[in-house]
């Protein structure tokens, strides 16, 4: 059974950190893994992405703030979210994509960046 299931999500303050894991199974083989968010309303949007080779793409919005990682071995990816602005605050979905083109997704964890 295929499944993505995230973890650490919760409150923070405004300039504080948060580090998300997610981890996958069911699958044999992952080519990228990323992490998506989604306000209500609004589409889901690319947060960071990471290929098996360890090259990672972020959306502009984050970079230089956000770094994502991943444990090829364990099948996880993980995102150590710093500086958080409260327009980060959204609910974060990890993703796989496998290499017949299926993208599977996580539930999702609810990042909240308030005082």
């Amino acid at each position: 059974q295929v499944q993505l299931v995230e973890s650490g999500g919760g409150l923070v303050q405004p300039g504080g950190s948060l580090r998300l894991s997610c981890a996958a199974s069911g699958m044999f083989s992952i080519n990228y893994m990323g992490w998506y968010r989604q306000a209500p309303g609004k589409e889901r949007e690319l947060v960071a992405l990471i290929t098996s080779g360890g090259m990672a793409r972020y959306a502009d919005s984050v970079r230089g703030r956000f770094t994502i990682s991943r444990d090829n071995g364990m099948n996880m990816v993980y995102i150590q979210m710093n500086s958080l602005k409260p327009e980060d605050t959204d609910v974060y979905y990890c993703n796989a994509k496998v290499p017949s083109g299926i993208n599977y997704w996580g539930k999702g964890t609810l990042v909240t960046v308030s005082s």
